[in-house]
């Protein structure tokens, strides 16, 4: 924008200067007067001077006349002097005017004529070049310098990040910091015949910190640090790309030892192919550019390149290949050491209270990564601040985590007496059932208020500890926990709604993989079906066969519905054998809106004592305690779902927005579950 700003200002200067010459050059001009007005004016004596010039004289009228003013010059225009001079000649003779001057101009040479254009193209040319340099960054050499790296090299005062400021990921660290070990004393690897990766790449998914660890070892390293996104390579004009790493890594060498950071490098590095058009494609002439490059090296030349990416499948074979990226550093979602540790870091300039224990928090916080963390307790703070309050407490660290979840609470939303109940059945389903069913999940929270993504309710639960594995037993609890909820709305209801949508294509997609992935099959045990690489590309194939047969994927079908039906039947026997406790959570979120993990505890174990004020309904205005037939409902048309049923997931006024899941969990989300 400052660049924009003083390459504009020059300009504006030369337009206001144009339009000052334009207005002056007009106001000095006389006003036109007709030849034929002239005439009448001459006729009629009004004429006090006139100045010939060649083709067109200046008139000064005596008296105004009309539209004309007096002591005014006016300009006539007029096809011969001569026939000109001779009407005056006649008027004057006549004593129509008393004098006329005839104006001698003098012939200026031809240069001097032509120095106002030659003016003008310099000055346009010079300006058009100053842009040009501003825009391209002030030097004169970078007019036309597309080709030129857009890499830049980082300030050392500027680069604060050390691998102290990296948490959670010791492993990565040992193998980023054993690089610019080496960078700094290389005869120590030398002397024993070993030689530096010539490429590290960083994978892992979006958010784990590939970045921040980049940052760090320019940090660490004390050489130079270029840094470069791989979209900065491909320009519309077809050579940029290609030119653009030749002169970054000439840059590299000349600054030598040196490390090179490409960011995003999916953007240039995709899988080369033919594609569906068959036609050359500018990104790939950069990617093989780059593969050039950086298998060009030379043994002690010490340039390094590290990369960073998420999409690792969709990468060129070649570009994985040793002697390119030698190494492939492996940045996963931290465990629950890695979180307390992440956690410690993004909390050292924000007052905590005494009572915030960030290992709960920690445990709490299953499958998030390094920036959900920092995300986490920036909310927080953002909340105690609302609040004004000196210090964090674990009450809006509890409150951020539900909210970068789920979204902010929705209180103001209208929901009805009937939508309520149904809710509140719903989701008292889900917790029962877990607190039921589950060897490994607590609940942490179950609440019918609205969220911001569009959830009526939701039914938080935690494990115990992370996982990495998940057993068969531990998947038919999640179907069985899913099913919870829409298993409720019918014993209880005898209606089902459309709230459970999010949780049957859970189910479903849970039992399908348990079948076509996992081997859990009774019938088709230990085998796999369908292709892991989904994804189509530009590149790759442009579809994809299924690798089994009709005959098998009824098979499927039929194990699939198999395992959902007995799964419902399950969660249907756990709360029919728990109705009474059904009964009282459903009871307490009608009171209270929200229970947290120790309430719903005690509930389970000791019942529901309500007090004396309940929540106002359509046939209980004064707030009394509703009867048991109002909470177990009936076939009356009162205790049926209305027309926009609301549910655990949705509100009931939107429908479109059934894909929240109603019982939020991170933990299932573990890559080795995926």
């Amino acid at each position: 924008m400052k660049r924009f700003r003083g390459a504009s200002f020059p300009i504006i200067i030369f337009v206001i200067i144009a339009l000052v010459i334009m207005v002056y050059g007009n106001l000095n001009s006389p006003t036109v007067m007709k030849y034929s007005d002239f005439r009448k004016e001459l006729d009629e004596g009004n004429v006090k001077n006139i100045i010939v010039k060649t083709l067109d004289a200046d008139v000064i009228l005596e008296k105004a006349s009309g539209k004309f003013l007096a002591d005014y010059r006016y300009n006539i225009s007029f096809l011969s002097q001569e026939s000109f001079i001779n009407l005056l000649d006649k008027a004057f003779d006549e004593g129509k005017i008393s004098d006329y001057t005839i104006e001698k101009k003098s012939t200026p040479p031809w240069w001097l004529e032509l120095f106002p254009v030659f003016a003008m193209v310099i000055l346009f040319v010079f300006f058009w070049v100053f842009f040009i340099q501003q825009s391209q960054g002030g030097s004169g050499n970078r007019v036309m310098s597309f080709g030129k790296s857009r890499a830049r090299m980082a300030n050392e005062d500027k680069m604060k990040k050390r691998f102290s400021d990296v948490a959670g990921a010791d492993e990565e660290k040992e193998e980023l910091e054993e690089i610019v070990e080496f960078l700094k004393e290389p005869k120590k690897y030398v002397e024993l015949g070993a030689r530096i990766p010539k490429g590290v790449l960083l994978v892992g998914p979006p958010g784990t910190g590939k970045t921040l660890l980049a940052k760090a070892v320019a940090g660490e390293a004390g050489t130079p640090f270029f840094s470069i996104s791989g979209s900065d390579f491909v320009e519309m004009f077809v050579g940029v790309g290609a030119s653009r790493v030749r002169d970054l890594f000439e840059q590299a060498k000349k600054n030598a030892p040196s490390i090179v950071f490409i960011d995003e490098i999916d953007a240039v590095g995709r899988h080369r192919g033919a594609g569906l058009g068959g036609g050359h494609d500018e990104r790939e002439q950069t990617l093989n550019q780059l593969l050039v490059e950086m298998d060009g090296f030379g043994v002690n030349e010490g340039v390094i390149i590290l990369a960073a990416t998420n999409r690792p499948d969709i990468l060129d074979p070649a570009l994985m290949r040793p002697g390119r990226f030698d190494r492939q550093i492996v940045v996963n979602y931290p465990d629950i050491k890695g979180r307390e540790e992440i956690l410690m870091v993004h909390s050292k300039n924000k007052p905590l209270s005494d009572d915030v224990d960030l290992k709960d928090v920690a445990k709490t916080t299953p499958g998030f990564t390094g920036a959900d963390l920092e995300n986490l307790l920036n909310e927080a703070a953002l909340l105690a601040a609302r609040r004004n309050l000196k210090e964090i407490t674990m009450a809006e660290i509890k409150e951020a985590n539900y909210k970068v979840v789920m979204g902010p609470e929705k209180k103001s939303r209208v929901i009805s007496d009937k939508e309520k109940k149904l809710t509140a059945y719903h989701e008292a389903g889900h917790a029962i059932t877990i607190r039921v069913i589950s060897s490994t999940d607590k609940v942490d929270r179950v609440t019918i208020i609205p969220s911001g993504r569009g959830a009526g309710g939701f039914t938080s639960y935690k494990p115990d500890e992370d996982r990495h594995y998940t057993t068969k037993g531990q998947l038919i609890e999640q179907i069985v926990v899913s099913l919870g909820g829409r298993a409720a709305e019918e014993l209880m209801l005898g209606e089902i709604s459309t709230g459970a949508f999010s949780d049957l294509k859970k189910a479903n997609t849970t039992a399908r993989n348990m079948i076509t992935k996992y081997g859990m099959s009774d019938n088709l045990s230990n085998l796999v079906f369908g292709d892991e690489n989904d994804e189509v590309f530009i590149g790759k194939s442009y579809a994809h066969a299924r690798n089994y047969s009709e005959e098998v994927s009824a098979k499927i079908d039929a194990e699939v519905k198999e395992i959902i039906e007995s799964c419902y039947n399950k969660a249907k026997e756990i709360l029919t054998e728990h109705k009474d406790k059904l009964e009282d959570v459903t009871r307490a979120l009608l009171e209270k809106e929200r229970i947290e993990a120790d309430e719903f505890e005690d509930i389970f174990k000791n019942g529901y004592n309500p007090s004396a004020d309940e929540i106002p309904s359509e046939e209980n205005p004064a707030g009394d305690k509703p009867s048991e037939d109002a909470l177990e409902g009936d076939s009356s048309a009162e205790n049926k779902p209305a027309e926009d049923t609301p549910t655990g997931e949705i509100p009931a006024e939107d429908t479109q927005l059934e894909e929240t899941p109603s019982e939020e969990t991170p933990s299932e989300e573990t890559p080795s579950e995926e």
